[in-house]
């Protein structure tokens, strides 16, 4: 199945007020003649339009959230907080974008991810650190690169041990 993301002006006020950004190129009515373009991180909206995405929450389900004492089951990826194997903990460390051209309203985007590399630092508190980054790509209703996301997760060996 090949999941879709349209990009409208109304999404892209709503990012753009929802990151506290009054760059005039991300609202219609200012943009001007070049008109209207997304902000840089835009395109991780397209989560919302994933049904599978762990992190979104589901009507009628529990949610794993990001209260004190989440309800529902952890994302099965690395970030977020998550447990991973080998008894360590998972998080966000990194994001990069790199844009071919910028986005637009209009464009229909459909994206498709790959594992990208993976690397090991030895930490000082959990032991091992392993990296691995996703790649995800970006294309146009024509088939057009336009953007190539890379996120960069980490995992700890074991537990971090308090007050050390």
């Amino acid at each position: 199945m090949t999941l879709r993301f349209p990009v409208e002006a109304g999404h892209i006020m709503m990012f753009a007020r929802a990151i506290g950004d009054a760059n005039p190129r991300f609202y219609e009515e200012t943009a001007g003649a070049k008109g209207v373009v997304a902000p840089p991180t835009f395109v991780q909206a397209s989560a919302q339009f994933d049904p599978d995405y762990p992190l979104r929450p589901k009507i009628g389900q529990p949610w794993f959230g990001s209260g004190r004492d989440p309800a529902g089951p952890p994302p099965s990826f690395g970030g977020g907080g998550s447990r991973s194997g080998g008894g360590g903990t998972g998080l966000h460390a990194e994001q990069h974008f790199e844009y071919a051209r910028p986005v637009r309203p209009g464009d229909v985007l459909t994206w498709t991810t790959r594992p990208g590399k993976t690397w090991e630092k030895q930490g000082r508190r959990g032991g091992r650190l392993v990296f691995s980054e996703m790649v995800t790509e970006y294309r146009d209703q024509g088939g057009e690169l336009v953007v190539t996301a890379r996120s960069v997760g980490v995992r700890t060996e074991k537990p971090v041990e308090e007050g050390k």
